[in-house]
């Protein structure tokens, strides 16, 4: 009999008679290893009402009290750094090194998290009028709600919930049912350094645990990564109940080569771009525009080589790329592949035909060369390991073949001509910005978000974002006078 994951709601792990199970699977096994209870509106409602509660009390505790608790969560992640990378490795599929570097960006995050008393520090302004101050302070909103995808369970729940409550509020956090070991371990771990119970919570499920969360009354901010249209559903039915919200859809990340570009280098950049995590990132470098036909052809040349020398197999092993996450995604990407070849484009390696001697959910990196514009494998986000070439002739064409893309999320550029790279970056209407970098995921203390369908809502996440989103600003006036007025004012006071 396989574990059974329950929720964990006011300090304990729950588990509901006669819950709805959904099987947790060893990607490179294809072996159910798990099974996690799935919510209903009773757990989730329990959930939000004991975060509601925890609120009354933790909003009160000093922001430093608060980030000494972030401290030593901290440091508990860096000593727990090898079981997570394991865990990760075992229910996702990534391989030892990125689940790894996973786990490395969420304690930098956190690291972050644990200067929010800076942040908070508001503003004062004195003599706005006569014997008149004005001061601004930011205060945190109630119990916030998390859903956070499969492809990074550990670092996108930590940028979600260390700000959150660094910033006084309470939280509710939904991860992906596909991998949620991980942050299981991460609410243990948050325990052990000294969250009050009630202040984190954590609720499994699909749509109708999701549904019952983000519309719940009690809830007052929602934050989620995923589809486009899952970021597009949550974010409008959020706002909807009167919610703040800001939820991350899909991207189509561009590479854009430029002819002085050291072909050699992008190659080996785009590679790992391409299909490191078997292209199940939100930030994986999906389509390589190369300018002018030479760059095509020379991009083409190098990349069928080294992809021929990838190593794939299981995470735990010395490979390059892991397995998918599951069957089902599997067989979609595989569909996308099919798809492309109907359409026309020239699949140089196809990775449908991999022979791989484990049973997990493995396929082959996949290559696609002249892919048009209007080919679904070129608009629509794939999450596997398929890249694809489009080529076009100069890079004004470039900027506006990406720019009507419906997706901002990340793009890149290779060149060694500095007023291109800075032409590109000014005018490319995408939120990260990559030069001679594949994948521009920010540091800690910068912005991350897209723009255009690859986000809704005003504020992105990381850095002074996390304060804006986590807080709301009160501005308060004040005037002490000497003596009792006696006179009576109709007018705003000024000066």
């Amino acid at each position: 009999m396989s574990d059974i994951l329950g929720h964990f709601i006011q300090g304990r792990s729950i588990i509901p008679p006669a819950a709805r199970l959904h099987p947790i699977y060893n990607p490179a096994t294809g072996e159910v290893i798990a099974q996690v209870a799935f919510a209903t509106v009773t757990e989730v409602h329990d959930a939000v009402t004991a975060a509601q509660k925890a609120f009354q009390t933790w909003s009160t505790v000093t922001p430093l009290r608060r980030a000494r608790i972030l401290f030593r969560f901290k440091e508990l992640l860096e000593k727990h750094i090898e079981t997570l990378t394991q865990l990760l490795t075992r229910e996702h599929g990534k391989v030892l090194e990125d689940a790894k570097g996973e786990v490395q960006r969420a304690i930098e995050l956190v690291e972050f998290s644990c200067g929010t008393p800076y942040l908070l520090k508001g503003s004062y302004s004195e003599n706005v009028g006569a014997h008149i101050d004005s001061y601004t302070v930011h205060q945190p909103l109630g119990v916030c709600a998390g859903i956070t995808p499969f492809n990074f369970p550990i670092m996108i729940s930590a940028w979600m919930l260390a700000p959150a409550i660094a910033c006084g509020n309470t939280f509710v956090l939904k991860p992906s049912e596909k991998d949620p070991s991980c942050v299981m371990l991460l609410v243990k771990l948050m325990q052990e350094a000294g969250l009050p119970d009630g202040v984190l919570n954590v609720i499994h499920g699909d749509k109708e645990a999701v549904d019952a969360l983000i519309t719940h009354p009690s809830v007052v901010a929602v934050s989620s990564v995923g589809s486009t249209p899952v970021a597009e559903h949550i974010y409008q039915t959020a706002v909807a109940q009167g919610k703040r919200a800001h939820t991350f859809g899909g991207a189509k990340n561009h590479c854009v080569i430029l002819p002085d570009a050291n072909i050699q280098e992008v190659a080996d950049n785009v590679l790992g771009a391409a299909y490191g995590a078997a292209g199940e990132r939100c930030m994986a470098l999906s389509v390589a525009v190369a300018v002018t036909d030479a760059v095509g052809d020379a991009l083409v040349n190098v990349l069928k080589e080294k992809i021929t020398g990838l190593k794939i197999g299981p995470g735990t092993e010395a490979m390059d790329m892991g397995p998918l996450v599951t069957k089902l995604h599997l067989d979609r990407v595989l569909g996308y592949v099919q798809q492309g070849v109907q359409e026309g484009a020239q699949l140089v390696v196809d990775g449908r035909h991999f022979k791989s001697p484990y049973s997990g959910f493995f396929m082959g990196a996949c290559l696609f060369d002249h892919v048009k514009p209007t080919m679904r494998i070129y608009r629509e986000e794939i999450f596997g390991p398929v890249l694809v070439i489009v080529r076009v002739p100069d890079l004004e064409s470039a900027i506006q073949l990406i720019n009507q893309h419906e997706y901002g999320n990340g793009v890149a550029i290779f060149t060694r001509d500095g007023y291109a790279a800075r032409h590109f970056a000014t005018q490319i209407q995408v939120g990260m910005v990559g030069i001679n970098i594949p994948i521009p995921v920010p540091v800690a203390y910068h912005i991350f978000g897209g723009w255009k369908r690859s986000i809704f809502g005003d504020v992105a996440m990381h850095g002074e974002e996390n304060v804006r989103f986590y807080t709301r600003p009160k501005t308060i006036t004040v005037r002490w006078p000497r003596e009792k007025s006696t006179t009576s004012s109709y007018h705003m006071p000024s000066s």
